[in-house]
């Protein structure tokens, strides 16, 4: 669990290798796009400042997190990618689709991840309520975007 007010997103870039010679694909669920969108930015800014070129980070949209799979396995399958970030946020509510939505998503990932030889970072937000959202994608506890691009370029690295 995270530690109230902590922001768990800084790094060392001296720690991190290079990405100059990596190419990323960043695959977006549009719903609950606030949140979503700010994953995402803090995604890419932390690739490029981590050396990646902007032309090597490849962003798609799809409509919600239970897309993320198709789109993240369409992305493998058809570019050249070192690793891909599935980025999404679902939101508890009153029924229990959030419990559906959640487990298919985190099993579809699973399972990329077993299927290709390209890794897939799940930077997707399962919080109870707006504002836990927004505590995680760059509010007080830091940007689950960065963690997810960090993520992706140790990954891309072990990949090699």
């Amino acid at each position: 669990m995270a530690t109230a007010n902590k922001n768990l997103s800084t790094y060392d870039k001296n720690k991190i290798p290079n990405a100059k010679d990596l190419r990323f694909g960043i695959v977006v669920s549009e719903w609950n796009g606030e949140i979503t969108g700010a994953l995402c930015s803090g995604a890419k800014e932390t690739l490029l400042d981590c050396g990646a070129l902007p032309e090597n980070i490849l962003v798609w949209d799809v409509p919600g997190s239970f897309e993320l799979t198709f789109g993240c396995k369409k992305m493998m399958d058809t570019q050249k990618v070192d690793a891909v970030i599935a980025i999404g946020s679902v939101i508890r509510g009153e029924t229990s689709h959030f419990d559906f939505v959640c487990s298919a998503t985190a099993q579809g990932i699973k399972d990329l991840n077993v299927a290709y030889d390209i890794p897939v970072i799940f930077c997707v937000l399962t919080d109870d309520n707006l504002q836990q959202a927004k505590d995680r994608s760059g509010g007080k506890h830091g940007n689950k975007g960065t963690e997810a691009a960090i993520a992706a370029i140790q990954m891309a690295v072990l990949g090699r």
